[in-house]
């Protein structure tokens, strides 16, 4: 569903309800006693001879009480739909033009976005796999990073746990691949 249907819907919705607190406390109001004065003079409590039991609860009181209320929940919820619909810009579905000319342009600032939350032998390893087109053998990558059997192991598995590379086992080594949204 798109932004601006779901906004119009929360918004018709939000003033349906608005309209049904309206219409109902106009009606508690018109129905109440006809009698103003001795609700008044109850009202009053102990002051003119009576006592405060006598006192009789005015139902308008609790419907503005919640009409207030439901008010400033409309009025929380169109502040909060502006700022979504204005602060977040439109998410991009697959089906929709533009999509391929926004993940190319990504894909370097992708590159540099990882690259500096990488560690220095990290970094190795991954120039290593850019020089060689992204696929690379285990063992080669050792040699050229200039780092131990060990070492080489746990950084790709590294890797491979946050989706930087891709692991393939082939014969006694692994073929290292890196991920596509990074190698363009």
């Amino acid at each position: 569903m798109r932004r601006i249907n779901l906004f119009l819907i929360l918004l018709v919705a939000s003033l349906i309800v608005l309209v049904v607190f309206t219409l109902i406390s106009f009606y508690v109001l018109s129905s109440g006693s006809s009698n103003w004065m001795n609700e008044m003079w109850s009202h009053m409590g102990g002051m003119m001879g009576g006592t405060p039991d006598d006192a009789i609860q005015n139902p308008a009181a609790t419907y503005f009480m919640v009409m207030i209320v439901v008010i400033v929940g409309i009025v929380v919820v169109s502040v909060g739909g502006l700022v979504y619909f204005f602060m977040f810009p439109e998410i991009k579905t697959d089906g929709q033009t533009g999509h391929n000319e926004q993940v190319s342009a990504q894909g370097s600032v992708a590159y540099e976005a990882i690259v500096k939350t990488l560690t220095d032998e990290e970094r190795k390893v991954i120039q290593v796999l850019k020089n060689h087109k992204g696929t690379y053998l285990q063992k080669y990558i050792r040699k050229e990073a200039g780092l131990s059997r060990l070492k080489t192991h746990r950084i790709l598995a590294r890797l491979a746990d946050r989706g930087i590379v891709t692991l393939k086992k082939t014969g006694n080594t692994n073929e290292v691949q890196l991920s596509e949204w990074l190698n363009k």
